[in-house]
């Protein structure tokens, strides 16, 4: 989708280039590239539910040091 801006009579650059990256913005065209731009891939089923028993690790490693008072509750964490 290509984006056309010509210059009007007696129109400076500067107002014709501001017209063109307001014209821009409103497209949405730098938005999309930039999104392409830094793709990220899903994760596979195997990552996810390694990431899940990882986490599922870390909160009762956590519950059994504060339950043993190795560790200070600085801040209320609430676990799902």
């Amino acid at each position: 989708m290509p984006l056309e801006v010509k210059k009007l009579p007696r129109e400076s650059s500067q107002s014709l280039i501001r017209r063109f990256s307001r014209k821009m913005k409103q497209s949405g065209i730098l938005l999309e590239a930039r999104k392409k731009l830094f793709y990220l891939r899903e994760k596979g089923e195997q990552m996810k539910k390694r990431a899940a028993l990882r986490r599922e690790m870390i909160k009762k490693e956590y519950k059994k040091l504060m339950k043993l008072g190795q560790l200070r509750r600085t801040k209320k964490i609430k676990f799902k």
